[in-house]
């Protein structure tokens, strides 16, 4: 199973403007695992998978990254890219 884990932060806009669209990916692919980590609460994490901004989408599958962006990305881009890994 593809693990999704999205880096975030409360402070951060284009985090606020990604959350929408990874929840409505998370309804409409439920063979992935969605992770919500907000660095300030989890800043080993961050430091762990060498996040420097957010929002990062780190996709991984038995612990092996695959890809990752920063930003935000229209739906259907983020879709196809976790299809592609899955």
């Amino acid at each position: 199973m593809i693990t999704v884990k999205r880096y975030t932060a409360t402070w951060c806009g284009p985090c606020k403007a990604l959350a929408p669209i990874m929840n409505e990916i998370q309804s409409e692919l439920p063979n992935a695992n969605f992770v919500t980590i907000d660095v300030d609460m989890h800043k080993e994490a961050a430091m762990n998978d060498n996040v420097s901004s957010v929002p990062t989408v780190i996709l991984s599958k038995n612990g092996q990254e695959l890809h990752r962006f920063t930003g935000v990305k229209p739906k259907s881009v983020i879709i196809e890219l976790i299809k592609q890994f899955s």
